[in-house]
């Protein structure tokens, strides 16, 4: 089983399994889980979870932060689960808890943004790179070779209507061909054409004025329209006969939101865009210096808050509009603001670990994805990410003051750099001058400010107030000893658990294989925790998937908090109901802190009574890690 597999697993398992699950989408660093009852979810071990970097409840979202790798993450979830499929599942469904309004605009931006980040910075990239071979003489934009490439990296763009259909039916359970057809509508070619060339009289629709709009690069009139169809899907399938809706929806999908479309969602959205694009743009031009500082300063606490949704279709309308957004550039002195305190941390630290972490964090926050670094290093330690929001908001003005212009959408970064070179370079060395300054400001004031080094972590023995030695665990049930590698469960047979044994039982007994406390009694009653007076931590899991009998077949003895010796029966099961249920009862015994151990070995192999060896831990003390 592989990192992504495991951890995939595992996340699930942790936001309270498929079920309690509405929707999912991520970004370039964090699973957005909607779920339905964020109660379920257990936050504080999956902060703890290997590969998890922190997990942060803003939006309305349940957000995971895992890194560079969540499109794998992302993928392995939905190899597990329908979460992921274009299903009605996979859509936002009421989940019971109002929220706030920002926080639910905030949700549905991000839900319907995510998905595009990567074809948009890809796109954006290539854009810039034309940007720069025509400025350089290297391309001439009539050549055929400049008109394909810039196909390939316009199209997304001229198109976005049509990828915003696809994630906003996801995201409001529609049914996502109809949403896709009523977008590419908008831009057919006849459609296009009546805005070019309005015939005589004007455009009419059974005699209501038609308003023409220019659809291509619009982010709201399709928003709105594929909102209100998804609603209009749903009560049509509900209303109309199993034999025809099939098809009688889809018809009457078609006949009325494209019209309704045209004559007001296009309208609408188009303005309303359109006067907040302005506004933002009004705000730069009154003081450029003062309102790149702020955008510079807030870029980070918007992202962390994830917030920063909500300016996206602003800096897309704008470039859509005007070819250009002055809005977005200061955000990139932000990026390389927390890079450079990360680059202080890592120069500043002698904690080894927080040397190679703050390094490897500051290589990512380059190329634009700065979650890691900021929840791994600047943000535990404070006054780096206060340096950040310094040195962003000094960079932000220095950008501001010289006009520079995206021309191309794409998360601000080292690679996205092109997109920010437009005719003749104009702002570009600006923004080079401002992300340099911002850089070397925080770096500099995270050196020189310093923070709360943690000391190096030791290897040491469980807090046992005894001297550290081997321990040995008896075995908990009468059977046959199994490897663990050959449990038929990945998330056991890999040891992401701990290491341990398993064991085909023949009797349907668990008894206690140490002396010490029941740490965990599971209402399910298939499995239990406990740890021993020497500090080892022990599950026993009774049998693969036995947690969906909900405690069916299993009788508990005991329950958490208390005290046991090694032969204490713990709890009994039917073995022969359980198997005939459709389960495996091959029963893991892990030592779930394994990792403290120089080594965690099977005494012996074949078949065991209970109360005998299976297991031999030896401890690390002081002097072995020397």
């Amino acid at each position: 089983m592989s990192k992504n597999e495991r951890l995939a697993k595992e996340i699930l398992q942790l936001v309270g399994g498929e079920e309690n699950v509405n929707s999912l989408v991520h970004c370039a660093t964090r699973l957005r889980f909607g779920l339905k009852d964020k109660s379920k979810a257990n936050k504080a071990k999956l902060e703890k979870t290997d590969g998890v970097i922190t997990v942060k409840e803003s939006g309305g979202q349940f957000q995971v932060v895992v890194g560079n790798n969540v499109p794998e993450v992302y993928a392995e979830i939905g190899k597990i689960s329908n979460i992921t499929k274009d299903s009605k599942h996979a859509a936002a469904k009421d989940s019971g808890e109002k929220g706030n309004f920002l926080g639910k605009a905030v949700d549905v931006v991000s839900s319907i943004f995510a998905p595009l980040l990567g074809l948009m910075a890809g796109a954006g990239i290539l854009k810039g790179l034309l940007l720069i071979a025509v400025n350089f003489g290297w391309l001439v934009n009539t050549d055929t070779t400049y008109t394909i490439l810039y196909a390939a990296a316009d199209a997304m763009f001229y198109f976005l209507p049509v990828l915003l259909a696809i994630t906003t039916a996801r995201k409001f359970g529609g049914n996502i061909f109809v949403a896709v057809t009523i977008a590419g509508a908008l831009l057919y070619p006849s459609i296009v054409a009546l805005k070019a060339t309005p015939p005589e009289g004007g455009i009419h629709f059974f005699s209501i004025p038609v308003t023409m709009m220019s659809y291509s690069s619009t982010v709201v009139p399709i928003i709105l329209s594929i909102f209100v169809m998804s609603k209009l899907d749903i009560y049509f399938n509900k209303k109309i006969h199993e034999s025809v809706k099939n098809f009688v929806t889809p018809l009457l999908l078609l006949v009325i939101m494209l019209p309704l479309t045209l004559l007001v969602f296009g309208p609408i959205g188009v303005n309303a865009g359109n006067a907040v694009a302005k506004a933002m743009v009004a705000a730069f031009a009154f003081n450029p210096i003062l309102a790149g500082a702020i955008m510079g300063a807030s870029w980070q606490l918007l992202v962390m808050f994830g917030i920063h949704w909500g300016l996206v279709p602003v800096f897309i309308n704008n470039i859509a509009v005007h070819g250009k957004d002055g809005v977005k550039p200061a955000a990139t002195a932000s990026v390389f603001a927390q890079t450079g305190a990360m680059v202080g941390v890592m120069l500043k630290t002698k904690n080894k670990k927080l040397k190679t972490l703050a390094g490897s964090a500051a290589i990512t926050g380059l190329f634009g994805i700065t979650e890691p670094g900021i929840y791994g290093v600047t943000l535990p330690l404070k006054k780096p990410f206060i340096a950040g929001i310094i040195g962003a908001a000094i960079g932000g003005g220095i950008i501001g003051y010289a006009g520079t212009n995206a021309f191309a959408s794409g998360a601000p970064g080292l690679l996205t750099l092109p997109i920010f070179y437009g005719p003749g370079g104009q702002g570009f060395t600006g923004l080079i001058i401002g992300i340099v300054v911002a850089f070397l400001v925080s770096a500099g004031l995270t050196y020189v400010l310093g923070f709360e080094d943690p000391v190096e972590e030791e290897i040491t023995a469980p807090e046992t107030g005894k001297a550290a030695s081997s321990e040995q665990i008896a075995s908990p049930i009468t059977g046959k000893v199994v490897n663990l590698s050959d449990v038929s469960d990945p998330v056991f047979a890999s040891e992401s658990m701990g290491k341990g044994i398993a064991i085909e039982p023949s009797v349907g007994r668990v008894v206690s294989p140490v002396n010490g406390v029941v740490t965990v009694a599971f209402k399910t009653k298939h499995a239990i925790g406990l740890v021993s007076e020497q500090g080892a931590e022990i599950l026993i899991h009774v049998g693969i998937d036995t947690v969906q009998l909900d405690g069916k077949y299993f009788t508990s003895h005991v329950k958490q908090g208390d005290k046991v010796s090694v032969g204490d029966l713990l709890v009994e099961f039917d073995i022969e109901k359980i198997k005939q249920a459709g389960y495996e009862v091959t029963t893991p015994v892990i030592v779930t802190n394994s990792s403290i151990y120089t080594e965690v070995t099977a005494a012996r192999q074949g078949d065991i009574g209970e109360k005998e060896p299976i297991l031999i831990l030896d401890i690390h003390t002081k002097e072995s890690i020397a």
